[in-house]
């Protein structure tokens, strides 16, 4: 009765020498590893076979799910995708000897509604001559569009196509509870790779000068990777919301993005499309006068009572100067070879500022 243990153990370690030594050196046991393996994972083994031997390739058996972030993503580009436009214009140069030179540019925007009307920026369209502007669609179709109005002071355009089935995008309801560090995407056709979308955040909001000089208050800053063609397209919020009209970026003289670009906040954009709704023109608060700003050296040439201001030289007929009571200059002078006119009034406050 004592030997039947003792011919177990002797049993058992007969079998383990036989299964690691012998199996495990012919290939014998590579089948039941794999199928061990094959139950505890998400792969399965490929094998390739070729002129230089076979070799095996993990492949997963099914697409693994998207996460949170992904997710949003994924939703951010789909629902905006749709309404973002690339636009090529054509403008006519002379060159040293006077003949014409056609340069085409790039940019983007965006569909407005279901009439045809395009949003993008104003450099994006230059000074191309009508019949110069192509715009295509997400879906390949490309049209011809029509200027219908331009602001050069907040460089923005307003075009207008002839197309069907036309998706406009969807404006964020305000662009003035903005937060730094708030998630944005943009989404253009930067060196002409249309429907190239980009993700950062609001890195700050502050007043810049955009590519023609122009002021843009409040404009939106962003680390999202903004590159030339980008100019005209959608900054969106984490909803596919546009909060924004991608306008330029800071490259430091390089001509591609360097981390800091920056959009025209939505609300100005409404505010111009408001007045064009109304007016059928872009309006501009004006005092309709010309003036002369002063310094101390002029004010003390020509004995004004402060040093500095703006003198009121000319008064337009029919503008709200006129109308508020303001005159312009009586008296014929000249600083160097330009002639101005003194006498008029000398604003040096506005509402006590």
């Amino acid at each position: 009765m004592k030997l039947r243990p003792v011919l177990l153990v002797v049993l058992l370690l007969a079998g383990f020498y036989f299964v690691t030594t012998h199996m495990a050196s012919t290939g014998a046991l590579r089948p039941l590893l794999d199928d061990l393996h094959s139950a505890n994972s998400a792969t399965n083994v490929a094998m390739l076979r070729g002129s230089d031997g076979a070799f095996d390739l993990n492949v997963a058996s099914a697409a693994p799910a998207f996460d949170g972030e992904e997710q949003q993503n994924i939703a951010v580009y789909k629902k905006a995708l749709p309404s973002v436009v690339n636009i090529t214009a054509t403008e006519v140069r002379y060159d040293f000897f006077y003949g014409p030179v056609p340069q085409s540019g790039q940019g983007s925007g965006f569909i407005l509604n279901k009439d045809g009307l395009i949003l993008t920026n104003n450099h994006v369209i230059g000074n191309a001559q009508p019949g110069n502007i192509s715009v295509v669609l997400y879906d390949k179709h490309q049209y011809k569009a029509t200027v219908v109005t331009v602001d050069k002071s907040h460089d923005l355009a307003l075009l207008k196509i002839n197309a069907p089935n036309l998706i406009p995008a969807t404006l964020a309801g305000s662009s003035s509870d903005l937060q730094v560090g708030q998630k944005v995407y943009a989404i253009g056709n930067p060196f002409g790779l249309e429907g190239t979308m980009t993700r950062g955040i609001i890195s700050a909001i502050r007043s810049v000068r955009g590519p023609e000089n122009n002021p843009i208050e409040g404009a939106i800053q962003t680390d999202a990777s903004v590159n030339p063609g980008n100019s005209g397209g959608p900054l969106l919020n984490s909803r596919g919301e546009v909060i924004g009209i991608t306008t330029m970026i800071a490259s430091n003289g390089a001509e591609q993005s360097a981390g800091i670009g920056f959009a025209i906040p939505i609300d100005t954009a409404k505010t111009v499309l408001d007045d064009y709704a109304k007016y059928g023109r872009i309006r501009r608060p004006t005092l309709d006068v010309v003036t002369l700003r002063i310094v101390p050296d002029i004010a003390e040439q020509i004995g004004l009572p402060a040093d500095y201001g703006v003198l009121i030289e000319r008064v337009l007929p029919g503008g709200a100067a006129e109308k508020a009571g303001l005159h312009g200059g009586t008296e014929r002078a000249y600083e160097g070879n330009v002639q101005v006119m003194l006498g008029g009034d000398l604003i040096v406050a506005f509402d006590g500022k």
